[in-house]
Formats: structure tokens, sequence, C-alpha cells
């Protein structure tokens, strides 16, 4: 059953929600050549203990760092360790922020000194089927109609779509009903009513959409190993509109 928030639970939201887009937008500034994503890792650590908060990811299934960090041809779930940031790498930073009984989830990816046009385009265009799917995010249209938008962005372009992660209802938890694909046909699945929360979260490739997990049971890796992008925000269904709950503002 997709939970429906109430008014206080929504406002409850916005906070861990919005603390999530402030360590979200910190940690991306501070992504340069140089920086081990360990040090992204524990930078992240000490912003969330700023909030009084809590990471949704560590210790999550035993997952031993406070964010992700994806590189490259990294889709999902990289491990911060002693890896340095270099000049053309693109880096994926996913996580949440549990607060109040509540958590909110996000991911960015950033380019470093990036001039390759067509890892460019990749991140442009993960952008946009992330916005598609919010504008999809409106009380009377199907679940699948989110999917189908992320799908017709990516196919426009030409890019491989993650079909093993998908998005998710999030809110007291942070893996809540619905699975959200990032493809379908519109139309199908539940009704959307306003005030439903979702974690929406395109995954697209330069290459092929077939991805392995690394020995360390975690990393995802492109198949082919060229790069993936991903971007992420938590929203609530809106009667007219979604709101998307993860930004800065709300901390």
């Amino acid at each position: 059953m997709i939970k429906i928030k109430t008014t206080e639970e929504l406002a409850r939201m916005r906070v861990s929600c919005g603390m999530a887009a402030s360590v979200r937008d910190a940690v991306a500034k501070a992504i340069k050549p140089g920086v081990t994503t360990l040090e992204l890792d524990d930078y992240a650590r000490e912003l969330i203990d700023k909030f009084g908060a809590k990471s949704a990811f560590y210790g999550y299934r035993g997952f031993p760092g406070y964010i992700c960090v994806s590189v490259n041809d990294e889709v999902v779930h990289g491990i911060p360790g002693k890896r340095v940031v270099r000049i053309g790498d693109i880096l994926s930073v996913d996580f949440g922020v549990q607060y109040d009984g509540f958590i909110g989830d996000t991911a960015t990816t950033v380019m470093v000194g990036v001039t390759d046009p067509e890892v460019i385009r990749l991140i442009d265009v993960t952008e946009r089927a992330l916005m598609a799917a919010i504008d999809q995010a409106v009380e009377g249209n199907r679940l699948s109609d989110i999917s189908h938008a992320v799908e017709s962005v990516a196919v426009a372009a030409g890019v491989g779509i993650v079909r093993d992660f998908v998005g998710h209802g999030i809110g007291r938890k942070m893996h809540e009903e619905p699975q959200i694909p990032n493809f379908g046909r519109p139309g199908r699945g539940p009704r959307l009513r306003a005030g439903m929360t979702f974690a929406l979260e395109p995954m697209l490739n330069v290459g092929t959409e077939e991805v392995e997990i690394m020995p360390d049971g975690w990393t995802v890796l492109t198949k082919d190993r060229r790069p993936s992008a991903h971007f992420e925000h938590t929203v609530a269904v809106g009667v007219e509109r979604a709101e998307i709950l993860t930004v800065a503002e709300n901390a």
C-alpha cells in the first residue's frame, strides 16, 4: 500500500529533506581534483552531525559509508575510500538524512573539469529525465506515467536506462512502496494522490543498460565500463504540481 502523508508528516519531511539537500550541495562544492572520496564522506558526516541528524545510509544493510560516491563507470553504491578525484571525472553523490522520524533521499552528479561532449550530454539528459519524471507526479496520473517520462527522455537521447535499480516510496523508511522503474508504458499502476512521497532517481548510461555488482557486494558498474549519471529528488505528489522536498531552503 502506498502511504499518504498527513500535513504534519509532510512538514517534518521537508525538514529532513532540506537537510539532505544542504549536505548534497555542500559536498558537491567540495568535489575537486586531489580530494579523496573518503574525505567527502567525512565532510558529509560532519555536516549531518551539525544538524543533529543521522545518515540513513551508514550501517544500512551493512553499508560502510555515510554517503555513496560513485565515480565515472560506477552507477550507484560506490563505497568511499582512498580514490583520488581527478580532472575529467564525474562523481555521483547519493545519500539520505534521517531526522525526526523521516528520511530525505537525494543524489547529484558532478563533473570535474569534464570536456568530453558525450559525458556532458549524459549529465544534461539525466537531469532532464528527472525533471520530466517530477512533472508527472501529479494527482490523477498513474504511477507508470513517471516511469514513462524518464524512458521517453532517455530513448530520445539514445542513452542506456539502468533497469536493475529503481526509484521508490519514502517516508519513515528509506524504501516504502511502490517501486518506480525508469521505464514502462504510461497509464498503468496505481492512481497518484496528493501526499504520496517518492524518491525519483533516473540512472542513465552513455552505453549499455547492463550493469554488474563488484565483489565488495555494493559498487555497481556499467558492464561496458562507460560513464553513468544519477540524479535524485524526494518529491511529494501535488494536486496541480509536485513539490520537490529536497531543496536546501527547507533545512
